[in-house]
């Protein structure tokens, strides 16, 4: 909660700061890789900082938390502040990391806003990136322990010892512990961080969903990435490694996964993002799950469809389930209301329904509002997008 010094200042000059928080942040990651070379060659994911994609996750996550102290004091934004922290647990993130981050986002606000930066305004701003920063490091204190890691030891060796094509863009890595070590439970859902070294040196990191549930080892699930930019480390898993490499692998994180109980539930992906959705109908199936279970999935056509003899067998297993597949230009004979985007007008969703979706931002937009317009509450509607979440800023 804000000091009652604070809080009106903060107020005051939320729109200021609103309106310049994307310059604010592009001049801070300026900064911060001057001083840090390092963080953008080996923590930052260089295809983020090269589209913008990060700088707007980081304003619109800076200006949705400020705004939730001023528009509800008494209450912290804990959905937005865990997703974060499970992200930079993935990470690896220290505490003492925050302070840099105060270093240069503080001269980046002072240099845009310049006069407007009172002494008093500065103190104001700083109780609010206090704030949040010390509820994220309790938070992510919080996920160490439970994964019984600290910072610097989330990563650890894995081998691969299987990789195949799910098609011709998407191929399925299984890893075990190069120590011959326990591998560390997960939540169907959750996803990994991969680290892989660059040719140029680089070692980067992205994240991947789990994709199943083997019996001592982990799988994951990589979707080949063309465009402005390439995937980096997409790419490279793709092109260069294969069974009997070794990979960084963090210890498994994530805040949306499959709740548990007797409810309906529905899972709706597009594209790779049938990927937690496989994991979870892999966790249902291995349980017994007697509950109702929806899976709807879109994708360009067939052969694009990741898992789709999975996703079959997984339904088949399951003793109250359906599968509901849209194929946007469909090859060959296909149902007419399967053609085009995702209509769930055609989809029976039972009252009590808890929704799980992962895909494309317009995608999840529009099926939430679908889901919503079927009588689905919106807390029971949990997303997740890879990527920075630009929806962190939307009060999604």
């Amino acid at each position: 909660m804000l000091s009652p010094q604070a809080a009106p200042v903060v107020e005051a000059t939320l729109p200021a700061v609103g309106a310049a928080v994307g310059d604010i942040t592009a001049r801070f990651y300026e900064r911060l890789f001057e001083a840090h070379p390092e963080l953008l060659r080996d923590l930052f994911n260089r295809g983020n900082q090269a589209n913008g994609a990060q700088r707007q996750a980081l304003a619109g996550a800076i200006a949705a938390f400020a705004s939730a102290l001023v528009s509800h004091p008494a209450q912290r934004p804990d959905a937005m502040l865990r997703r974060i922290a499970h992200k930079h647990a993935s990470l690896g993130i220290a505490p003492e990391q925050y302070e840099v981050v105060h270093e240069h986002l503080f001269a980046a606000i002072a240099e845009v806003l310049g006069e407007a930066v009172t002494p008093e305004v500065a103190a104001a701003w700083d109780e609010v990136y206090w704030l949040m920063a010390n509820a994220l490091i309790a938070l992510e204190k919080d996920l160490y322990a439970g994964a019984g890691v600290g910072p610097g030891a989330v990563m650890r060796p894995w081998t691969v010892v299987s990789r195949h094509l799910e098609t011709d863009d998407v191929a399925t890595f299984l890893v075990r512990p190069a120590d011959g070590g326990p591998v560390p439970a997960s939540l169907p859902g959750q996803y990994v961080s991969v680290q892989a070294e660059l040719p140029d040196g680089a070692r980067q990191i992205r994240q991947y969903s789990l994709s199943g549930h083997p019996h001592g080892a982990l799988q994951f699930s990589v979707k080949r990435v063309t465009g402005t930019p390439d995937g980096e480390v997409s790419n490279h898993l793709h092109e260069h490694v294969g069974v009997g490499d070794t990979l960084l692998v963090s210890h498994p994180f994530g805040d949306v996964t499959l709740g548990g109980g007797d409810a309906p539930v529905l899972l709706a992906s597009a594209g790779i993002g049938c990927t937690p959705m496989v994991g979870m109908l892999s966790h249902l199936a291995a349980t017994g799950a007697t509950r109702r279970v929806i899976a709807v999935h879109a994708d360009r056509d067939q052969f694009a469809h990741a898992f789709r003899p999975d996703l079959h067998r997984l339904v088949g297993r399951l003793a109250d389930a359906e599968a509901h597949i849209f194929y946007q230009r469909p090859v060959g004979e296909w149902p007419e209301h399967r053609s085009g985007l995702v209509d769930l007008s055609t989809v029976e969703v039972p009252a009590g329904t808890t929704a799980y979706l992962c895909g494309p931002l317009p995608f999840l937009r529009s099926v939430r509002g679908q889901l919503i317009e079927a009588g689905v509450r919106p807390a029971d509607i949990h997303y997740e997008v890879f990527g920075p979440d630009l929806w962190l800023g939307a009060g999604a």
